[in-house]
């Protein structure tokens, strides 16, 4: 009963998350530099979360802790930030039903191999034939979403040029879920979950900003700043919800719960996104394949989650 009522925050968490892709996307149009973009939609996460940690400092690690820490457990906010880049360079580009589609399907096939042969110090579970099951079935729908984007008509950036971005697109995704693992052994070896996020983060901002100072180039004209709307710089703050229901939720609800929940959310959010024109987004109505595609990833969701 106590995990049921934590669903409604995780649905919302997973909806910010593919907002907060299209927010980004406006953002990086805005600031033309997609490294300086980058850097502007995280800080506000790092200054978020140092407060509340200052606000609330206790538990803190203790040595023990801290000397099990793996190396990698900081780097998680960095790996999970490839996508929150994907998602900043590329989603107006193939749109947010086929983007998001691929990255969660990516996320869960990743997340199915990690289950299985106990990676980054999970108890292997071996192969589950339901679980790949669903994960080929978001593969189908996730083909279906993707081939309903609209025919590439030479400025979009939808068709033949979107597709070969669908690479680096996967490998985004599959970084999404190392990061969450990363993420849930640093809280494990920070305890506090403020003080967790926040570490997080800052090696994530400290990349973004140390490239953009290597590579300054374009920069936003004034008219450019001028048109950058008040919501453009939360963005991050609206996917770091995700990250953080993660830290707080995954072991009160269960891997399968809360990852099912939190993508079926996102997947369903971002063919709205695309069927309204939301934040920007290129309008490409949601037609029966797009549905059918939706349907069908929704299903190999559920059974990832029950099996």
């Amino acid at each position: 009963m106590t995990a049921a009522l934590l669903y409604p925050f995780i649905l919302v968490a997973g909806a910010l998350q593919a907002i907060g892709n299209a927010m980004n996307a406006q953002l990086r149009g805005r600031l033309v530099n997609p490294w300086l973009a980058a850097t502007v939609s995280f800080l506000p996460i790092v200054f978020v979360f140092a407060t509340l940690f200052f606000t609330m400092p206790t538990p803190l690690p203790n040595l023990a802790s801290l000397s099990k820490m793996p190396w990698y457990a900081p780097l998680g906010g960095v790996a999970g930030a490839v996508a929150v880049f994907g998602g900043l360079a590329f989603i107006d580009k193939v749109g947010a039903g086929p983007f998001n589609g691929l990255t969660l399907t990516a996320n869960i096939l990743t997340s199915l191999a990690m289950d299985g042969l106990g990676l980054f110090g999970l108890q292997a579970s071996g192969f589950k034939p339901m679980a790949w099951l669903g994960g080929l079935l978001m593969a189908v729908g996730v083909t279906f979403i993707a081939r309903s984007g609209g025919k590439n008509d030479g400025g979009d950036g939808h068709g033949m040029s979107g597709t070969l971005l669908y690479p680096f697109i996967l490998v985004a995704g599959a970084l999404m879920a190392i990061g969450v693992v990363w993420n849930a052994q640093l809280r494990g070896a920070l305890e506090n979950p403020w003080l967790a996020a926040t570490v997080s983060f800052i090696p994530v901002v400290f990349v973004f900003a140390l490239v953009f100072l290597l590579r300054p180039a374009p920069l936003p004209s004034r008219a450019d700043v001028a048109g950058v709307r008040w919501w453009m710089p939360l963005a991050g703050i609206t996917g770091a919800v995700a990250v953080f229901a993660g830290l707080l939720f995954v072991d009160k609800v269960g891997a399968g719960a809360f990852n099912g929940l939190l993508i079926t959310a996102n997947l369903l959010t971002s063919v709205a996104l695309d069927h309204f024109g939301w934040f920007g987004m290129k309008q490409v109505k949601a037609g029966p394949p797009r549905l059918i595609g939706a349907a069908v990833m929704v299903a190999g969701i559920v059974l990832i989650s029950l099996f």
